[in-house]
């Protein structure tokens, strides 16, 4: 699932672009002003961001000249109210991935984040291996011994997460802010449930939990 930070100041476009991208099935934080979108591009970890020029506090250019010094794959897509040729140049040359003029076709902007995926899929690793389990960023698809192993969408992006970082224990903290937009409704015990079905359908031993910390894979293996 991939996780989107919007930045838009608008509160009736803000909300209908939220729910739109939710429907897509996309993670979506939304913020209202470019402060608060720079606090958070350095406190959580996101796939892409949706980014309006005119923002109060602080700039949207000046937000993406950031994402660029800090972040410098992170995909952006400007969208803005800004159409004449030198504004879509300037954006464009600012470091934006892409540029979307309001008003917009929500259709419109599905289509531009599918190509995005599209691009990050095709830059990454397209496979993650870690023992006799293979994970498929490019085809969602996860095999262990060559066998295909079934898995939900929030086990599959727990399992990704352990594998990108194989060596480090990831807080149960960090793994929600992976799966679940501020404002999502996440059970207690969401994580631990996901790690309980991963470890059902990859072997008991494949995660380690670390106590009092959080979740590592098995160097054992």
């Amino acid at each position: 699932m991939m996780k989107i930070l919007l930045v838009e100041d608008d509160v009736s476009l803000g909300n209908t672009l939220q729910e739109w991208l939710r429907m897509d099935g996309y993670a979506v934080d939304w913020l209202q002003d470019g402060a608060a979108a720079a606090h958070a591009l350095l406190t959580q970890a996101y796939d892409c961001v949706l980014l309006d020029r005119g923002l109060p506090k602080r700039s949207g250019d000046s937000v993406l000249r950031d994402i660029r010094r800090q972040h410098s794959d992170m995909p952006v897509l400007l969208i803005t109210a800004m159409d004449a040729l030198q504004d879509k140049v300037e954006g464009l040359d600012l470091g934006a991935d892409d540029y979307l003029v309001k008003p917009f076709e929500l259709a419109e902007l599905s289509a531009r984040l599918r190509v995005m995926n599209r691009r990050m899929a095709q830059s990454a690793h397209n496979q993650l291996h870690y023992g006799e389990v293979c994970l498929d960023l490019h085809r969602k698809t996860v095999t262990r011994h060559e066998n295909d192993i079934a898995l939900t969408a929030k086990e599959f992006q727990v399992l990704k997460a352990l594998m990108l970082q194989p060596e480090q224990v990831l807080t149960r903290q960090q793994l929600e802010d992976k799966l679940y937009s501020w404002g999502s409704e996440v059970e207690s015990n969401a994580i631990e449930v996901h790690i309980h079905h991963l470890r059902k359908k990859l072997g008991g031993d494949f995660i380690r939990t670390i106590r009092h910390l959080g979740y590592t894979l098995n160097a054992q293996r």
